[in-house]
C-alpha cells in the first residue's frame, strides 16, 4: 500500500504543481483585463442579465480569459516588430531616459529591465553550470549554478578572481543564498542543471543512476541490535 501511495504522489505532484502554476499565470495576465471588462458589465448590468443562466458568467470567464491571452500573445509580437523599426526605436529610447530619470520609478524599471534582458535576450552561460561549493561550512558541500563572474569591485575587494554562485534550497529552489567563491574553490561538475533541480527538489532522493542501485545507501552499515530501527 505504501508504495502505491509513493507511485501515485510522484504520478499526481507534478501534474498539480503544473496545473497551479499555470493558472496563476493566466490570473496573473489577465487580472487586470478582467477586472476592467467585469466593470464594465457592471455598468451595463448585463452581469445581472447572464446571471440569469447558470454557468453563463463562468463560461464567458473562461473564454475571455483565453480571448485575452491570444490577444496578448499578438499584441506582444506586433510590439517587438514595431520596436525595431528606426522612428518607433527612437521614440522608445526617449522614453527609456525619460524613465530612467524619475526617481523611485528608475529603480523599479532598470532593475525589472536587466532581469528580463539576463532571461530573455542574453547569450550568456549565466545558470548553465554546475558546480560543487562548500556551503554553509567548510568540509560540507552544496550544488550551486554559475551565475556570472562577481562584480569587478567585489574581485578587487578581495583581490581575487571571484564567481557568483546562486546555492538554490531545498525543496523550493526558486529561494537561495548568493555566495561569491574563487574560481578555484568551485568544483566545476559534468551534470545537467535539470538533475541538479531534481535532486535539490527529491531533497537528494533523485539523483544520476539511484534507480538501478538495489541499496541507495551502499556505504551506511545496517542498524545493529538494541537500535531503533
Amino acid at each position: 500500500m505504501r508504495r502505491y501511495f509513493i507511485t501515485g504522489l510522484v504520478i499526481l505532484l507534478p501534474v498539480a504543481l503544473t496545473i497551479a502554476i499555470l493558472i496563476f499565470l493566466v490570473n496573473f495576465l489577465t487580472g487586470p483585463f478582467m477586472g476592467a471588462l467585469e466593470r464594465l458589465f457592471d455598468t451595463y448590468s448585463w452581469s445581472q442579465y447572464l446571471g440569469r443562466y447558470p454557468g453563463v458568467l463562468t463560461t464567458f470567464h473562461y473564454f475571455a480569459q483565453i480571448v485575452i491571452l491570444i490577444i496578448l500573445f499578438f499584441f506582444t509580437v506586433l510590439l517587438g516588430y514595431i520596436g525595431r523599426w528606426f522612428l518607433i526605436r527612437s521614440f522608445l529610447q526617449v522614453g527609456d531616459k525619460v524613465l530612467h530619470r524619475i526617481p523611485l520609478v528608475n529603480k523599479v524599471y532598470k532593475t525589472s529591465q536587466d532581469i528580463i534582458k539576463t532571461l530573455f535576450a542574453s547569450k550568456t552561460d549565466s545558470f548553465k553550470q554546475v558546480v560543487m561549493v562548500e556551503f554553509p561550512t567548510q568540509g560540507a558541500y552544496c550544488l550551486g549554478l554559475v551565475s556570472s563572474e562577481a562584480p569587478p569591485r567585489c574581485r578587487s575587494g578581495a583581490g581575487q578572481d571571484l564567481l557568483s554562485i546562486f546555492v538554490p534550497t531545498t525543496p523550493n529552489p526558486t529561494s537561495g543564498f548568493l555566495v561569491m567563491y574563487p574560481r578555484e574553490r568551485c568544483l566545476f561538475i559534468d551534470m545537467k542543471v535539470e538533475d541538479a533541480i531534481k535532486y535539490v527538489i527529491s531533497c537528494g532522493v533523485i539523483h544520476e543512476g539511484n534507480q538501478s542501485d538495489s541499496n541507495p545507501f551502499p556505504n551506511l552499515k545496517p542498524a545493529q541490535k538494541g537500535m531503533v530501527e
